[in-house]
């Protein structure tokens, strides 16, 4: 688990680049300026998230592989396809009713952080 969660999160990171580089050099102009800032947003969490990803799959080499950790960068990567998805697609197509289900992605970001603080304790 530990190093597949490693693997993921540098899969992310990797996606987060690229997906950022393409807002920055293939949207300007073609997207309104709230539609890229959403997509701006959208890839600042991707990438915070992507790290933390990482961060857990290193814990996990450090503590040992559990539920928490597990649940952790579960909740993490569901959030970076919800959230930041949600915001990417938002941001391409004009359809602002996406905007209702990045809080969900929001929430599982949430989630993923508290299962993180609560392996640490637990250790």
């Amino acid at each position: 688990m530990k190093h597949t969660w490693i693997a993921v999160g540098a899969l992310f990171a990797a996606l987060a680049v690229a997906i950022g580089a393409f807002g920055a050099h293939g949207l300007e102009g073609i997207v309104s300026s709230s539609m890229l800032e959403n997509y701006e947003t959208g890839v600042q969490y991707h990438m915070f998230h992507a790290l933390g990803i990482i961060a857990v799959g290193l814990f996990a080499t450090h503590q040992g592989v559990n539920g928490r950790l597990q649940a952790a960068a579960l909740f993490m990567s569901v959030g970076i396809v919800i959230f930041s998805g949600s915001l990417y697609v938002m941001a391409l197509t004009n359809m602002t009713w996406l905007g209702a289900i990045t809080p969900i992605g929001g929430v599982s970001f949430i989630a993923g952080w508290v299962f993180l603080l609560v392996a640490a304790l637990k250790r």
